[in-house]
């Protein structure tokens, strides 16, 4: 998609993987009604219970099936990757992810007896026949063991049945560049878009019926580098919803909006206590500015990158392509 967003530069492949470490997987079922499928969101490539993350979590609409946001919050710590599916996977892919994270850490020689696996989700069965539920185990390990830099946008992964604005929805990502004292940060946002009506979409003249009304959900993961501590984190991840209000959504009754990430700046242990660099608040405008543009861009991203599609009843789904073009 070649659309100015903002006034920030991007990374140099403008996804959540240009900050450093961050690798991004997928593992995309379609077989006879199965169109939906598994992202996961990896923060670093060592094990994520032993090196744990600031993270925070940001809830704008309650309308989802999340698991493992609870202890985000209360800890301000994540402790293993993202996984991202359809509503009625979650419980599945959840439980894969502990499977993952037993072997993981029974590599390293650690007995795990805890873990605080986060699972996100979009109702994908307007496309999908949902209740078949084909992700487990196998499908969440494909898509950690496929995790790159240099993953696919759109319908794919988690993004394959997604819908949004009445369009084809997906996995979409950006990402923006902040210079501060002479080094350079980056913020990256990943979404699976599956929200909005089509009559309140900004940016292009389309049907107004495509989508009736705000309902599906959106999901937001959030990757930088900046030092941040917990509640500046979140304090960021909310200001995810302005890239989604500039593109019109409302963020109704019926649509789960959810945002959560996470830093990889390092904190130090001297001690009984840790040690952590943070950013001086009356510097957060620029990080607010830099996940705003990611925001608004990642989700025209999903859109953009998303072929048309044919829903379980027969009625056709464009794609954004087929009204920009």
């Amino acid at each position: 998609m070649n659309m100015a967003i903002g006034s920030l530069p991007h990374g140099a492949e403008n996804r959540i993987t240009d900050v450093p470490g961050v690798l991004v997987g997928h593992c995309t079922v379609n077989e006879g009604n199965c169109h939906t499928g598994v992202t996961v969101v990896l923060p670093h490539n060592r094990n994520p219970f032993t090196e744990k993350l600031t993270a925070a979590s940001c809830v704008f609409n309650g309308y989802g099936k999340t698991l493992g946001l609870v202890q985000v919050d209360e800890l301000g710590t994540l402790e293993t990757p993202i996984a991202l599916t359809n509503t009625l996977n979650v419980g599945k892919v959840h439980d894969a992810m502990v499977s993952w994270m037993l072997r993981r850490c029974d590599e390293d020689g650690i007995r795990l007896t805890s873990v605080n696996p986060v699972v996100c989700e979009c109702n994908d069965s307007r496309i999908s026949e949902i209740a078949l539920r084909p992700v487990g185990e196998k499908e969440v390990f494909a898509a950690i063991d496929s995790a790159s830099t240099a993953f696919e946008q759109g319908s794919v992964g988690a993004g394959r049945g997604t819908l949004c604005y009445g369009m084809k929805g997906g996995i979409g990502s950006s990402s923006r560049l902040m210079e501060l004292d002479g080094r350079t940060y980056t913020i990256g946002v990943l979404v699976q878009s599956n929200y909005g009506a089509s009559a309140d979409f900004r940016k292009a003249a389309l049907p107004g019926n495509l989508a009736e009304s705000d309902r599906g959900s959106i999901i937001l993961v959030v990757a930088t580098d900046l030092p941040l501590s917990a509640r500046q984190l979140k304090r960021v991840l909310r200001r995810t919803s302005v890239g989604m209000a500039r593109l019109g959504s409302y963020i109704g009754n019926g649509s789960g909006e959810i945002a959560v990430g996470f830093t990889t700046a390092p904190r130090t242990d001297q001690g009984s206590f840790q040690v952590q660099t943070v950013l001086k608040e009356d510097m957060m405008n620029l990080p607010f500015r830099a996940v705003g543009e990611c925001a608004e861009e990642a989700i025209l991203q999903s859109m953009w990158n998303a072929d048309p599609d044919t829903a379980l009843d027969g009625s056709p789904v464009p794609s954004l392509r087929q009204f920009l073009n």
